[in-house]
């Protein structure tokens, strides 16, 4: 195995944006651990149980990725602390707006600090999903607004009936 990269993000809901870094990541990677984080200063709309399942839903059921070179966790260490466990030397970081990557480049330097060895890999999505955030995706559904274009069907009914 070449190597395994950990996606780290809080996916509440996972979009067709986090998606597209994640086909991307398999171009490079032979293994991509989708790390869905549990951090108790956010407030979610899904459980961390639920986002787990939501992404093996869309990952797996609707677009029919591959199991044995993808692997989605849920987690509440440091980021680096995943890629000791799993023999991870990348993270990936998605980008979605020049917005992004203060944060992200603050972020990328403080895990470099924290271990020297492991790198950071920004990407961006395809053109048409770059705007997509789950923020804003709830939001549209909350006002009942079309979503199909920004989720797979499965989380697209899941969001719907959480709403409910």
């Amino acid at each position: 195995m070449r190597n395994t990269a950990i996606y780290p993000g809080t996916f509440d809901p996972i979009t067709f944006g986090h998606i597209d870094v994640i086909k991307k990541s398999l171009k490079i990677f032979d293994k991509v651990v989708v790390a869905a984080a549990e951090n108790i200063n956010k407030d979610y709309l899904f459980t961390i149980d639920e986002r787990v399942e939501i992404i093996k839903d869309s990952l797996f059921k609707d677009l029919k990725l591959s199991r044995n070179r993808i692997l989605v966790i849920p987690f509440n260490t440091l980021t680096i602390n995943l890629c000791k466990k799993y023999k991870a030397n990348v993270i990936i970081r998605g980008l979605r707006a020049v917005s992004d990557f203060e944060y992200e480049f603050q972020l990328a330097g403080m895990n470099k600090k924290l271990n020297e060895k492991i790198e950071t890999i920004f990407m961006m999505s395809d053109v048409e999903n770059q705007i997509i955030s789950s923020k804003f995706v709830k939001e549209i559904a909350r006002l009942d607004g079309k979503i199909d274009r920004f989720l797979t069907k499965s989380i697209v009914k899941k969001l719907k009936n959480k709403l409910e």
